[in-house]
């Protein structure tokens, strides 16, 4: 298992914190966001990294160096055309070869056990990957995920639309008073997934979307096992979730 973030974005949600830093590298509670995510993988036994760097990439390239530090070894590539997060794993193919690997942003924290859960729930069965989710009862912010009845992905829409969900209620994906699995953004793939993103077309956005690949490898009949993350799972997205987070 290898494991690829992507953190080239400029993260323009935090204004002025971001004029100088990369959003991955703000710092909570002493340590760059990003230190806690490789530490965090590292936990689960992975030990070779790739990292997508873009905006202040040198930052990120500088701080963490060969990751020796660290005891794993890190290699790097830019996104120099911040176009999607579609694109982006496939800088990191070569250094992928035919392992299956972890594929995190580089601004979601979440607690060490569940990079360990979704090796383990990987492990469980031949899947072409995991794809985590958080449960909630409002189905009006995020990208939905749909699962049968061993909680493999049948199904997902992503940031819907009024009329959307109107359609996916009318279809029966979704039912009064079930949760609402909502992408969670942290993955494992088997390297399948290029076969996808090759083919990718740029959304209404103008952008090259992950989970449009997703959707295909769905319609293929590629299994994609979910796990509900346990505990913690932050977006780091805006200045006053990072203020949330130095509380404590």
């Amino acid at each position: 298992m290898k494991a690829v973030i992507l953190a080239a974005g400029k993260g323009t949600r935090m204004k002025e914190l971001t004029n100088e830093l990369p959003k991955p590298m703000l710092h909570v509670q002493g340590r760059p966001i990003l230190e806690h995510i490789i530490e965090g993988i590292k936990s689960a036994g992975v030990r070779e990294f790739f990292i997508v760097t873009g905006w202040k990439a040198e930052a990120i390239e500088g701080y963490f160096g060969d990751g020796k530090k660290w005891g794993v070894n890190i290699r790097y590539a830019r996104q120099l055309v911040q176009d999607g997060t579609g694109k982006a794993p496939e800088l990191a193919k070569e250094f992928i070869g035919p392992s299956p690997f972890l594929l995190t942003y580089g601004d979601i924290l979440v607690q060490p056990e569940t990079y360990q859960r979704m090796v383990h729930r990987y492990n469980e069965d031949y899947f072409s990957g995991v794809v985590t989710v958080t449960g909630s009862q409002d189905v009006t912010k995020g990208g939905l995920v749909f699962f049968d009845e061993n909680f493999c992905l049948k199904h997902l829409v992503e940031k819907p639309s009024p009329a959307q969900l109107d359609q996916l209620r009318a279809e029966g994906w979704l039912k009064p008073g079930a949760t609402g699995w909502y992408n969670a953004g942290i993955y494992i793939f088997r390297p399948s997934l290029f076969e996808f993103t090759a083919t990718l077309e740029k959304s209404p956005r103008g952008e090259y979307e992950l989970t449009d690949a997703i959707a295909a490898l769905v319609r293929a009949h590629h299994p994609l096992a979910g796990l509900e993350i346990q505990g913690r799972w932050v977006d780091v997205r805006d200045p006053e979730v990072l203020a949330e987070l130095e509380k404590g």
